[in-house]
């Protein structure tokens, strides 16, 4: 029993300095729930990016976290697309994702005040899998399979 307490005052001082726990979203985690199949969250400030089965498909989904309803993305879902990896910049303005389309994987940028699309140029002995946006919306880090081994690509945006 001796032992037993100076374990615990540690445990309860660990505690104590690590500060508030982490608290679930649980409205917002049971809507996610209720939608179905979710993947691939990326976070902004108040924005996350998913994709979403929906409708027997894969599609991208914008959610306002404040407000908690999704955020239309008109031209960025295509029905003879699947999506593979999402990413949102802070704002939710920009969204990279990476998506097979015609047997080919891609890399497409999409500017939501815009609603277009930009085709991301990736070397033509690569096969994009992941993305990533750095939060102001400048550079992308695409992660690529190239003649076998996985690699990661840095590319500049406009």
């Amino acid at each position: 029993m001796k032992l037993l307490a100076p374990a615990l005052l540690a445990t309860t001082l660990l505690t104590g300095c690590l500060g508030p726990m982490p608290i679930p979203r649980s409205g917002l985690n049971r809507q996610l729930e209720q939608a179905g199949g979710n993947r691939d969250p990326s976070l902004g400030l108040r924005w996350m990016a998913l994709i979403q089965q929906r409708g027997g498909r894969e599609q991208v989904q914008l959610l306002d976290l404040q407000r908690q309803l999704p955020v239309p993305v008109p031209g960025l879902n295509r029905p003879d697309a699947l999506p593979i990896s999402v990413s949102t910049d802070a704002n939710g303005e920009r969204l990279a994702l990476v998506r097979q389309l015609g047997g080919r994987s891609e890399v497409v940028l999409y500017r939501r005040a815009l609603q277009s699309l930009q085709l991301i140029p990736m070397a033509s002995d690569s096969i994009p899998t992941q993305v990533s946006l750095r939060a102001d919306g400048r550079q992308l880090a695409v992660q690529v399979s190239r003649n076998g081994l996985w690699q990661i690509d840095l590319v500049e945006l406009p």
